[in-house]
């Protein structure tokens, strides 16, 4: 059997061939349902668009690709109206796809996602932009992309990204509780598979330092960005035998985690507890009281890391952006009871 062609895929997915190159190219207008039943098509019969054929005919491939493992549903949404602002902007279309960071087969997977869907290039959001190995097999690919990841500074690592600085974030918001008079603070941290995890965690112990307060490890609580072990982590600080006045969590959904353990035992938030999150999702502001957090605006980080995608493929000099979330002051912290 010969290679298998653009009208094979249209025959099997029974539409034209100037839909299954819409398709194929990223463009929007295509309805969903017709877009799986192409997509399906290539899948089955194993096309792969000739990419080079492409470049010689002097076609250019109008989309980009966003690509995220997070299971952060604000995350996801803020992230897919960030690309979609700047493609909209620049006349690319968008393909969005989830992937395991954890995969070993993580760079295949992205290679194929690229020359399946004839993108002209991706950007990698947390931790998919941390799996150096997929990295790598993207490099040797020769396919452009731009990072989004933590970091307290330009990274330079080679590979185009946007750093957001959630080192200092988080010792903004530690910074604010110790400064209320909280000197005992649970500090409760994301999964550690995200580079942001650990650099908020190291923000909470930079500004303890700082203050001249110990690190207690009792109060610092391993876990996942989930509502469960929001509950579950404040919880056993609230066994302890002196639980603290304080709790940090390393997201917003942690925090709704540790706002209903807190309400579970009678506490009343601020004055027996005070709470702090990380993100500002909208149930930051939606909570009773609402929630103490840091803007992290993930629609403009991935808007800008798109555009800074399409400068590079276009050829224009491009730089590394840098983003530090901002502080958010709200009713669920306050200075602690007397004693």
């Amino acid at each position: 059997m010969g290679a298998i062609t653009l009208e094979d895929v249209a025959a099997k997915a029974g539409v034209s061939a100037k839909t299954v190159s819409r398709v194929i190219n990223g463009e929007t207008s295509v309805r969903g349902e017709t877009r799986e039943r192409v997509v399906r098509a290539i899948e089955q019969l194993g096309y792969r668009p000739n990419l080079f054929a492409r470049g010689l005919t002097g076609a250019h491939t109008y989309a980009v690709g966003l690509v995220y493992d997070n299971p952060n549903a604000y995350f996801i949404i803020a992230a897919q109206q960030g690309a979609l602002a700047a493609c909209d902007a620049l006349g690319y279309g968008l393909q969005i796809h989830a992937y395991d960071s954890r995969d070993p087969a993580l760079g295949d997977h992205l290679c194929e996602f690229v020359a399946r869907t004839g993108l002209a290039g991706i950007v990698l959001t947390q931790p998919v932009s941390e799996r150096l190995p997929a990295l790598k097999k993207l490099a040797a690919a020769k396919i452009p992309m731009v990072r989004v990841v933590s970091a307290s500074e330009d990274p330079r690592e080679g590979s185009p990204c946007v750093y957001v600085d959630d080192r200092d974030a988080a010792y903004a918001i530690t910074a604010h509780l110790i400064q209320l008079g909280h000197a005992r603070i649970g500090f409760l941290q994301g999964s550690k598979s995200h580079r942001c995890s650990t650099e908020r965690f190291k923000g909470y112990k930079q500004a303890l330092a700082d203050y001249g307060l110990h690190l207690h490890n009792e109060l610092v609580i391993a876990g996942d960005y989930a509502f469960d072990d929001g509950f579950r982590g404040a919880r056993r600080l609230l066994e302890l035998q002196s639980p603290p006045t304080a709790i940090f969590g390393c997201n917003d959904e942690i925090a709704a985690g540790v706002l209903a353990a807190v309400r579970s035992v009678g506490l009343h938030v601020p004055y027996d507890m005070s709470i702090a999150g990380f993100e500002d999702s909208p149930f930051s502001r939606q909570s009773w009281p609402p929630l103490t957090t840091v803007r992290q605006r993930g629609e403009v980080i991935v808007e800008r890391a798109t555009r800074l995608l399409i400068a590079q493929l276009h050829g224009r000099p491009t730089r590394n952006e840098g983003f530090t979330p901002e502080l958010v002051i709200r009713g669920s912290t306050a200075p602690p009871r007397p004693q």
